[in-house]
């Protein structure tokens, strides 16, 4: 009869004098201590743990004395009650306002009935209905669909299936001056801007271009057939709500047929009916081979990007067994209750037409702010934009002087860029209780991007306030920024 044999590791026998595992429960907030902590509070855990140097533009346009309590449609509402309109629209990631009942609906149920997050051992119902749900959203043949969680995140996976379906081994990828694609090192390579890209080691395959310049994009094109992808934002949201004309649209894409070139859309921003189409691009009649999206794809309650590609792309990055997995879905890609809220939203888009709304309201936005622009053009330089995607630039400070004065302060415009905006922001904020945004490039300019649900009356009063307080004039304007300073 054998023996038991088995062998015993010498570390399976217990170490009685070995130091306890400190197994203590560290100084931890609770849900309920978080939603108690009043303004300062925040500030000083902003500041200890998050980034103190945002804090300190935070601070500037006093944005760090509102504490937002709830929102809904529209509207924060903050600790004091004052109800606050919401024209900056988290960049664009609020088409179905704050808390949109019928999300919250399908989001408890979903939580009620106790159904899975994540399965990715296991195909996902969830996932693959919301991927059928963008392709029938997406026209000609865009039709295979990568989910995760931010734009960055689906133009990384936009990028590379271009890259990966290019066939050229030395692939290389145009992108556009004054473009934002994302923060992540990839697509960080091909957003133009020295402060993002904070001397980061960069992917270097990557060639820029004038945006709109089409015999800029011809130019390289056809020097160096290496060029495999043009990346270009529909829309350019951190440029200052750039947009381009069809002809230079149309010209992309044949271009891009032309010499077998791969054509990715970023439309994470202006994209989601934000423009009054579902895709900005479609009001020039194109279609891409990639394009991408995210902000409002999570219905204001959940981070969810897409990529989507034409299959043909996509089957050839990753159409074999072989290749399947390179880019396959991430931990957090299309997880239950996130799909379920995008499926949801995706709905509540169309059953509520908010995309004729946004061609609709749009059209009154710029149409009020261009009156505007005519009684005020010494301070408003330029109206742009499509649907609920707008651009208000100002001049530039010197231009906003008398006569005698713009000489002089002209030497200071490049270092004063932004502050007219910034002061004209905080005071919509403090005396008319009005939220907007700003942009990363081109600091004279705010961006208005609301809510889709936003009515013609709610355009009205943003509009008669920017007309009370342009009113008052640049030097009351000044003078009430440099006392909220002092306060």
């Amino acid at each position: 009869m054998l023996q038991n044999t088995a062998i015993r590791p010498e570390f399976s026998e217990v170490d009685v004098d070995a130091e306890p595992v400190n197994t203590a429960k560290p100084d931890l907030l609770t849900v309920e201590e978080a939603k108690a902590l009043d303004p300062q509070s925040m500030a000083d855990l902003f500041k200890e743990h998050i980034n103190p140097g945002q804090f300190h533009f935070m601070k500037l346009l006093g944005f760090h004395k509102v504490k937002i309590e709830t929102a809904e449609g529209m509207y924060y509402v903050d600790q004091n009650g004052r109800k606050i309109l919401d024209f900056f629209g988290g960049f664009g990631s609020l088409a179905h306002g704050h808390n949109h009942p019928r999300v919250i609906a399908a989001r408890q149920k979903f939580q009620d009935e106790g159904r899975h997050e994540i399965a990715i051992a296991f195909l996902s119902q969830y996932a693959s209905a919301l991927a059928k749900n963008l392709a029938a959203c997406s026209p000609g043949e865009l039709d295979m669909v990568f989910l995760g969680s931010s734009g960055s995140e689906a133009m990384e996976a936009a990028v590379k299936v271009a890259e990966r379906a290019s066939g050229r081994p030395n692939c290389k990828i145009v992108h556009a001056g004054n473009s934002f694609h994302g923060k992540t090192k990839g697509v960080l390579s091909i957003t133009d801007s020295d402060l993002y890209q904070g001397n980061f080691k960069l992917v270097e395959n990557r060639i820029k271009v004038p945006f709109g310049d089409l015999e800029a994009l011809t130019r390289a094109i056809e020097s160096d057939p290496d060029i495999g992808v043009v990346v270009l934002e529909t829309v350019q949201g951190g440029g200052g709500i750039i947009s381009a004309p069809e002809s230079y649209w149309k010209g992309v894409r044949a271009l891009c047929d032309k010499h077998d070139v791969l054509w990715v859309a970023d439309e994470v921003q202006c994209g989601y009916g934000r423009t009054g189409k579902f895709y900005a691009f479609e009001h020039y009649g194109v279609v891409p081979d990639v394009t991408a999206l995210a902000k409002s794809l999570g219905a204001g309650k959940a981070a969810v990007g897409a990529m989507i590609a034409k299959r043909e792309v996509y089957m050839k990055a990753y159409g074999s067994p072989k290749t399947a997995m390179i880019h396959a879905q991430a931990t957090f890609g299309g997880i239950g209750e996130a799909s379920i809220t995008a499926i949801e939203g995706l709905n509540v888009l169309y059953d509520e037409d908010l995309i004729e709304n946004a061609a609709r309201v749009g059209d009154h936005l710029i149409s009020r702010l261009k009156a505007l622009q005519e009684k005020y053009p010494k301070i408003i330089k330029d109206v742009r934009g499509k649907g609920l995607m707008v651009g208000l630039e100002f001049q530039d400070f010197s231009k906003t002087m008398p006569a005698v004065l713009r000489p002089m302060i002209s030497l200071l415009d490049d270092k004063l860029k932004g502050s007219l905006s910034g002061f004209i922001g905080a005071q919509l904020l403090r005396d008319y209780d009005i939220l907007v945004a700003f942009t990363e490039y081109n600091r004279n300019v705010i961006r208005l991007e609301p809510p889709l649900v936003c009515t013609s009356e709610n355009v009205d009063t943003f509009c008669d306030a920017l007309d009370d307080l342009l009113s008052k004039g640049i030097v009351s304007i000044v003078n009430g920024f440099i006392k909220s300073q002092k306060g």
